[in-house]
C-alpha cells in the first residue's frame, strides 16, 4: 500500500483539500454510525479538522450520537437545492474541533440525491477547510452509497461477525467494485458486458472478475488493460465491529483472503472494535463512546483505527 495523504485516491492528482473517508456496509445495525461518530472523535482530539457527514438521509442519527440536537437544516437542504454552497449547512458539535453537516428533515418520496448533485456534493466536500470528511453511508448497495464509496480517498466497509452481515458485505463489496469496473471502462460494448456480469446469473456465464476480464479483454485489449488497473487501484478497508472472540478477530482476514481469491482485488483489514457494553449505555447517554468512558475496549480499538488513518493519511 502506498504511503502519505493521497496514496490511493481515487484521482491520483487531487493533492489538496481534505482525506475523504466513506463508511459504509451492506447491512443496517453493524455499528457504522457509532464507527463513523467515534473515529470523528478520535481524529478530533488527535488535533485534526474534522467534518463528519450523514449521508444516511433516510434514517439519520449521526447527530444524535455526537451529542447535537436535530439542527434546523443540513443535507437534504443540498438534495432539495434550497443550498448550494455545503460550507454552509456545517453546525458545531459539542466536541472541539469536529463540526457536521447532519441528514435531518429529507423529503422521504424522494431522499437522494441525483447523480448529477452527488458529484456536486463529492466536489464540494473535497473543497471544505478541513483534514478530514467522514461521511456515514446508508446501509445497502444503492447508487448513492456506492458512489460516495467509490470516490472517496477511503472507502471503509464496517461488519459484525455474523452469517447475515458478513453476506451482506460481500454484496456491498461487490456490487462497488463492479460499479467502479463499469465506470471506467471507456468502450459502450465494454460497458455492456460489466452491466451483464452484474447479474450473477448472466446468460454468459460470467461468474467471477476472471471470467469478466477474458470476455474484456477479447472485446477490447486496451479496456482490458484498463480493468486489471481499476482491479489493482480497489483497495477498500473492513472493519469488524462487535467482536467477541479470536474467531470473530479472524473474520476480516478471511473476508480479505475471499476477496483477493474470487473477486482478486486486495482489501485491508483495518482494524476491530471489541464487543462492549459502554457502546450501547453511551448512544442511550447520546454521547460519544470516547467521551462516555474512554477507558473502555471499544474506545481504545476505535482510536487505534483512527490513529491508523491519521498516520495512513499524514498532512
Amino acid at each position: 500500500m502506498n504511503s502519505g495523504r493521497r496514496g490511493d485516491a481515487t484521482d491520483s492528482t487531487d493533492t489538496s483539500g481534505p482525506v475523504v473517508v466513506s463508511i459504509g456496509g451492506g447491512k443496517g445495525g453493524v455499528g457504522k454510525t457509532v464507527v463513523t461518530a467515534n473515529l470523528a472523535v478520535a481524529l478530533s482530539a488527535e488535533g485534526r479538522r474534522v467534518v463528519a457527514v450523514d449521508a444516511d438521509l433516510e434514517g439519520a442519527n449521526l447527530h444524535t450520537l455526537l451529542g447535537s440536537p436535530p439542527p434546523p437544516y443540513g443535507l437534504a437542504d443540498f438534495v432539495a437545492h434550497r443550498e448550494d454552497d455545503i460550507g454552509k449547512l456545517m453546525i458545531e458539535t459539542p466536541i472541539p474541533g469536529l463540526r457536521l453537516i447532519a441528514g435531518t428533515h429529507s423529503n422521504l418520496g424522494a431522499a437522494q440525491p441525483s447523480q448529477n448533485r452527488r458529484v456536486q456534493l463529492m466536489r464540494s466536500l473535497r473543497e471544505l477547510d478541513s483534514d478530514f470528511v467522514l461521511i456515514d453511508l446508508g446501509a445497502g448497495t444503492h447508487a448513492s452509497a456506492l458512489d460516495y464509496f467509490l470516490v472517496a480517498h477511503v472507502g471503509i466497509v464496517v461488519l459484525a461477525p455474523e452469517p447475515t452481515s458478513v453476506e451482506n458485505a460481500y454484496g456491498f463489496l461487490r456490487a462497488a467494485f463492479y460499479r467502479r469496473l463499469r465506470l471506467s471502462m471507456l468502450g459502450h460494448r465494454v460497458r455492456k458486458v460489466v452491466t451483464e456480469a452484474m447479474d450473477q446469473r448472466n446468460q454468459r456465464g460470467i461468474r467471477t472478475p476472471f471470467d469478466l476480464l477474458r470476455e474484456v479483454e477479447a472485446l477490447d485489449p486496451e479496456d482490458g488493460a484498463r480493468f486489471v488497473s481499476t482491479v489493482r487501484d480497489f483497495r477498500p478497508r473492513l472493519i469488524v465491529n462487535g467482536v467477541r472472540s479470536a474467531d470473530d478477530v479472524k473474520l476480516g482476514f478471511s473476508v480479505c483472503s475471499v476477496c483477493r481469491k474470487h473477486f482478486g482485488f486486495d482489501p485491508e483489514y483495518l482494524g476491530y472494535v471489541n464487543h462492549d457494553e459502554a457502546v450501547r449505555l453511551s448512544v442511550s447517554a447520546r454521547q460519544p463512546v470516547l467521551d462516555f468512558q474512554s477507558g473502555s475496549d471499544a474506545s481504545i480499538y476505535l482510536q487505534r483505527i483512527a490513529r491508523k488513518l491519521a498516520e495512513t493519511h499524514a498532512l
